[in-house]
């Protein structure tokens, strides 16, 4: 590292100061210029409790930083002829579907990396989730977009976690694989990785820390290896200094070309506009523009290219400026701070010799200006409630599990003399709101979700529906039958004959271990659905259903109700 420049004189006070104003636990910074690393410090604590202290090789997590990744292994394939930018999707993944015919014909690559397939960010669908990465791109067609493909700049980190799984694809690797051998090698990254618990074995990690009602306190570390391109990757200052070099060097470092310069200038290059007026806001930016993995501004007349990253207990930023050949790195184990761009603008004005800009104030004024919108919006949300009313059902009809074929499963349990709610192991308290409408509370998460209950024809209820994704309508989950209903011991009881009308005789027969079959002479064999106790749907006729009783079944039609014996064996 060379000697700290002039412009860079009294820094340590400034970070130190912007992280007790901001209540950061820890931060790491590094600034390269002219291929140097001219300030790599850490300050504050990895560790609170054991007071252990943040150094340049401090591993944090970089959360959607990692998404300049994720494009750079786009492009490694790009420049291996495995991939073309503006070829469809389809033609390397043939089962990729989306929820818009259109959309699913025509996404490139290029397309899943700058933010405009139309979906808007549907993220509780994978946070938290079980479901592994190709069970989450086989989902994605379930998903419903919110404006057309092509039109806006709408942030999403479902795209990218399929444009690294298709970097893997045809790469007969994985996206990690990729990222492994052909940028963290190369450029010495050794520490790097994509998963925390190797962030764990390391003697040197940060943990992780959020702010809640005013107290700073440690939370869990987030794993979210399954969507890992969008997010997934641990490292240092020190390390992130060789990615960065790497971008103002055109992707060479040394006489080593890592990433053609061709490929390096198509990801610095801007694809969208970002005509959202908060960005405009937050970065005091006449306009924000988007690259393939970078977000591209101005920043006091000069090309800013960065990212920032968010995960749970860690905030980051990584830029740099190509026509001053500089870059800045600001890693902490903060949820959510802001404080990572207030330290990475402030050097930028020292190193141009620029009169500073408070920063900080306008970053914190952004900030208050949210919490503050968002209490109104709470104090709002029971201005429609309606008093004294019931729901049209015991608690007990509302317990059951409930899915969506993209979102998954949603469950209802009662405890004591209350609801409760699980989705994606996430619990939730309940609280009737008014008529079928509950307010979930989420553990994990700060907000509340209201959940609509729908009744059938029958009285029952046979749906619910919650605003996890507030640019579409609600998420319906569809009631699932008891899971007592598809054992063979159950359903063997049912095997049998049953005679409608003289002469015509319905036959019920078990096909495997889980479904039965009804025949009608001169009908084809129709699938019985589980309903729910011992009623049973047609599958494929609405308004046929037949309930077993006992030595009887009693048919449902339009048309009325039939009630079939059952003959002797």
């Amino acid at each position: 590292m060379t000697e700290t420049p002039q412009q860079l004189e009294g820094l340590d006070e400034f970070i130190s100061q912007t992280i007790a104003d901001w209540k950061v636990p820890g931060v790491a910074v590094a600034v390269v210029k002219d291929g140097e690393t001219i300030f790599a410090k850490g300050f504050g604590y990895r560790d609170v409790d054991k007071k252990l202290p943040v150094t340049p090789d401090t591993i944090f997590a970089i959360g959607s930083a990692s998404k300049a990744f994720a494009a750079a292994s786009v492009g490694l394939m790009v420049d291996d002829g495995k991939l073309e930018w503006d070829k469809p999707v389809k033609s390397y993944l043939p089962t990729f579907k989306l929820y818009e015919p259109f959309a699913t014909e025509r996404m490139s690559p290029r397309d899943l990396l700058c933010h405009r397939s139309g979906l808007p960010r549907h993220d509780l669908m994978w946070y938290n989730s079980s479901f592994k990465r190709q069970e989450i791109f086989d989902r994605l067609e379930h998903l419903e977009p919110s404006r057309d493909f092509r039109t806006n700049f709408q942030y999403q980190n479902l795209m990218y976690m399929t444009a690294g799984y298709l970097a893997g694809v045809v790469d007969g690797t994985s996206w990690e694989s990729i990222v492994q051998k052909r940028i963290f090698e190369p450029l010495g990254m050794t520490n790097s990785n994509f998963v925390v618990e190797e962030s764990q074995k390391s003697p040197d990690f940060a943990l992780p820390y959020e702010e809640k009602d005013e107290v700073v306190k440690q939370i869990p570390f987030r794993n979210i290896t399954e969507v890992g391109p969008a997010g997934s990757i641990n490292s240092s200052v020190n390390q992130m200094v060789e990615w960065v070099l790497l971008q103002l060097n055109k992707g060479k470092r040394g006489e080593t070309q890592v990433i053609s310069e061709g490929v390096v200038k198509q990801l610095h290059s801007p694809q969208m506009t970002i005509d959202d007026p908060l960005w405009s806001e937050l970065y005091q930016s006449d306009y924000v523009l988007y690259g393939l993995g970078w977000f591209i501004q101005p920043l006091r007349g000069h090309t800013l290219i960065h990212h920032g990253g968010n995960i749970d207990g860690f905030s980051a930023f990584v830029s740099f400026m190509p026509d001053q050949n500089t870059g800045v790195i600001v890693l902490t184990n903060m949820d959510g701070t802001f404080s990572t761009q207030v330290v990475a603008f402030d050097i930028y004005e020292r190193l141009l010799g620029l009169d500073r800009s408070d920063w900080h104030g306008k970053f914190k004024g952004f900030v208050d200006k949210l919490k503050a919108a968002q209490k109104e919006s709470k104090a709002k949300s029971d201005t429609d409630r309606k008093p004294d009313t019931q729901p049209s059902h015991s608690l007990d009809s509302y317990v059951g599990e409930y899915e969506h074929p993209g979102y998954g499963v949603f469950s209802i349990t009662k405890s004591g003399d209350s609801l409760m709610a699980s989705y994606n192991a996430i619990p939730m308290t309940m609280e009737h709101y008014h008529y079928d409408i509950f307010e979930a509370v989420p553990k994990e998460i700060d907000t509340r979700f209201k959940i609509f209950f729908y009744n059938d024809v029958k009285g029952n209820i046979d749906r619910l529906a919650i605003q996890l994704e507030p640019n579409v309508k609600a998420i319906s989950f569809t009631r699932m039958p008891d899971k007592s209903m598809q054992d063979a011991s159950f359903l063997e009881s049912f095997i049998g004959k049953y005679e409608l009308l003289p002469g015509m005789v319905l036959e019920v027969s078990l096909r495997g271990s889980d479904t039965l079959i009804v025949s009608v002479p001169g009908q084809p064999n129709a699938e019985l659905v589980p309903y729910q106790g011992t009623t049973f749907n047609l599958k494929g006729a609405p308004g046929f259903s037949i309930e077993f009783k006992e030595a009887e079944a009693v048919v449902t039609q339009p048309n009325g109700v039939f009630v079939a014996k059952k003959l002797a064996e």
